[in-house]
């Protein structure tokens, strides 16, 4: 079996097997659904960047936010669109690391986003003589960077780690590759492959836990003073939104890999993982567009000016 390990160049993907009668429809849904997380995202993008009153730390880090959608469903609805048209469910050794690649650092960048917003929001309310000096453009940029390089370069980690395993299988039993499911294919698991994907995990929980130890300050500061609570319904409930409907998908998704039985119909396994990949790349922008007032009429001018 070891002498077979470096011929494993393609992986079979599961999860369509049953749709062969009605893939046509599901294909228009899926492509609908991915060009309006592409409207709704971009929109949010280039109001922000056009308009210079937008320029503050919370707008600048909802348009990072909204790239990182964009960029994280770029990693699964081309392919997935691909494989509704087509008989066979494959992909490449490398295409199936660059997907994990690109599925699992857009996770974690959203945890790292979220946590910079959640940052914003305390210093703003609990902290407001110090906000100036704190989110400066310098520091702002610097947050910024290391909210995308610090996730890319933990699951760059462990995407490596994946690589240099040695692979005795070629089935993955879902419709998109991730790290853990390649890893399960190994003839000997590394013990890399258990510490960095811990180490990891460890870290997006500690994102987490800052975010909910930031709000209960912040929740705590709002309950003494009525202007506090004008901007935390204003400002704070929107991400407090987009949060837990992140939190949920990924432990949808989390829930199908850990304990994904099948008992469960292939339905219900295919919306459990993919549902981070749809809810929240759409409901991000709405709720935010809808909410926050500077963006909705900003959005608003600008359809007035065109009709």
């Amino acid at each position: 079996m070891m002498n077979n390990v470096s011929v494993v160049s393609m992986f079979t993907l599961s999860g369509l097997s049953g749709t062969a009668h009605y893939r046509v429809t599901l294909f228009i849904l899926t492509l609908l659904c991915y060009c309006v997380i592409w409207l709704l995202n971009v929109t949010i993008i280039v109001t922000i960047i056009m308009d210079k009153n937008l320029h503050e730390p919370m707008y600048i880090f909802l348009c990072n936010l909204c790239i990182n959608g964009l960029y994280g469903t770029a990693g699964f609805y081309p392919k997935f669109l691909s494989d509704l048209l087509s008989p066979s469910h494959v992909i490449s050794y490398s295409g199936c690391l660059l997907q994990g690649f690109v599925l699992h650092s857009s996770v974690c960048a959203d945890f790292s986003i979220l946590l910079l917003m959640a940052y914003d929001r305390y210093v703003a309310i609990c902290q407001p003589l110090i906000y100036h000096s704190v989110m400066t453009k310098g520091k702002i940029g610097m947050f910024v960077f290391f909210a995308w390089l610090v996730p890319h370069y933990l699951v760059l980690v462990g995407t490596i780690t994946t690589a240099i395993t040695k692979i005795c299988g070629s089935h993955i039993p879902k419709i998109y590759c991730i790290n853990y499911l390649v890893n399960r294919l190994a003839c000997t698991p590394p013990l890399a492959s258990v510490i960095v994907p811990a180490f990891n995990y460890t870290v997006c929980l500690l994102h987490v836990a800052f975010i909910f130890w930031s709000y209960m300050y912040v929740i705590r500061n709002c309950l003494h003073s009525g202007e506090n609570r004008s901007k935390f319904m204003q400002t704070c409930l929107p991400h407090l939104l987009c949060l837990n409907t992140f939190v949920i998908s990924m432990l949808f998704d989390l829930m199908y890999v850990r304990f994904g039985t099948s008992t469960i119909p292939q339905g219900v396994k295919n919306f459990m993982a993919i549902e981070f990949l749809i809810v929240p790349p759409i409901l991000n922008p709405l709720i935010y567009g809808l909410k926050l007032t500077q963006i909705r009429n900003r959005i608003v001018q600008v359809f007035l000016r065109k009709y």
